[in-house]
């Protein structure tokens, strides 16, 4: 938290991205502005486990959400949307894609080894 204050001038973030849970979750909370946003969209660590809602209020009327992908592509049109705006992104530059590892399909077992074992930290693209 003493980092980020520094980086930002004592202010905070307006948001930040957890995808690690329990490990950084409540830790996360330290770092926001009044009115923050927490957004857990993983649990590489583990669950969240149960917190006091008053910890939202007392750290400056925080807001948290837990967004999945299936609940913003439930029709078919909000997934070609989606999709759409997505790829459009990738060819216009905009979003860069990093393939940390490409393995064979025979090789697939190597690769969910090196997912189990925290080696990636890009995408891991299994080659037919």
């Amino acid at each position: 938290m003493a980092e980020v204050k520094r980086l930002t001038n004592g202010k905070g973030l307006n948001v930040v991205y957890d995808a690690v849970g329990k490990d950084t979750f409540d830790k996360g909370f330290d770092c926001l502005v009044p009115r923050g946003m927490m957004v857990l969209y993983g649990q590489s660590s583990g669950p969240v486990g149960p917190f006091d809602l008053q910890t939202l209020n007392a750290k400056g009327s925080l807001f948290v959400t837990r967004p999945s992908l299936n609940h913003h592509i439930i029709t078919r049109e909000e997934l070609l949307q989606r999709a759409g705006e997505l790829g459009g992104w990738i060819r216009d530059g905009k979003l860069k894609l990093r393939m940390e590892f490409e393995f064979p399909l025979k090789d697939a077992a190597e690769a969910h080894r090196a997912l189990e074992g925290r080696r990636t930290t890009g995408k891991v693209l299994l080659i037919p």
